[in-house]
């Protein structure tokens, strides 16, 4: 079985692999339409998956993955939300996000420096009709980023239960937690219908 993942992003391109299991072949989009623009105009997670893995299905003319994720702080008011890859601005890198996310939240104290990493996935045959499911994990805003591993806001978002952040602990660990692999556990659940419904898939 293939699925054309409607992302350029290599970091959740291994993830998404990393989460599927063997049999499931993950295409990157730029295999196949390296020229395809795929803008995000969504003003929520659910919308702005749904019309990239749309977009993606359609154009290729086969079963297509995206998922739209990003962190929300409650002390924020949910930011940076859907702007999570571009909260400081557009083409910002992960630092420049990370440090535009510190300079919103200094002088907060430990106490409300809650959040959670919310994701949303959606599974888009050609034609339009649409498997969708989200993962949600509860965490902390640490006062400055820790470990080496993972991307995006990984080095700043502490697990509580781990006491360190997802840069900390690592690849084996939050594909096991992480609100990606939430959201693909649940989608795994709706593959089966979508192979009885193309046998050719």
């Amino acid at each position: 079985m293939q699925i054309v993942l409607a992302s350029r992003n290599p970091h959740k391109l291994i993830e998404v692999r990393q989460l599927l299991p063997p049999q499931i072949e993950v295409i990157p989009v730029s295999e196949l339409a390296p020229n395809l623009d795929i803008p995000e105009t969504g003003q929520t997670f659910e919308e702005n998956a749904y019309s990239k893995a749309r977009l993606v299905a359609d154009f290729t003319g086969r079963l297509s993955l995206a998922d739209d994720s990003g962190l929300q702080v409650d002390a924020l008011n949910g930011e940076p939300g859907i702007y999570s890859a571009r909260y400081a601005g557009p083409g910002a890198k992960d630092e420049d996000n990370n440090r535009r996310l510190l300079e919103r939240m200094s002088g907060i104290p430990p106490e409300r420096r809650t959040a959670q990493f919310v994701c949303v996935m959606a599974l888009v045959e050609p034609g339009g009709k649409a498997y969708f499911t989200e993962g949600v994990l509860r965490g902390v805003i640490a006062l400055e980023p820790h470990g080496q591993h993972g991307f995006g806001y990984d080095p700043l978002f502490i697990v509580p239960e781990y006491g360190q952040t997802f840069a900390q602990l690592g690849p084996e660990i939050k594909n096991r937690i992480s609100h990606r692999a939430q959201a693909m556990d649940k989608l795994l659940s709706v593959i089966p219908e979508v192979v009885i419904g193309n046998p050719g898939s």
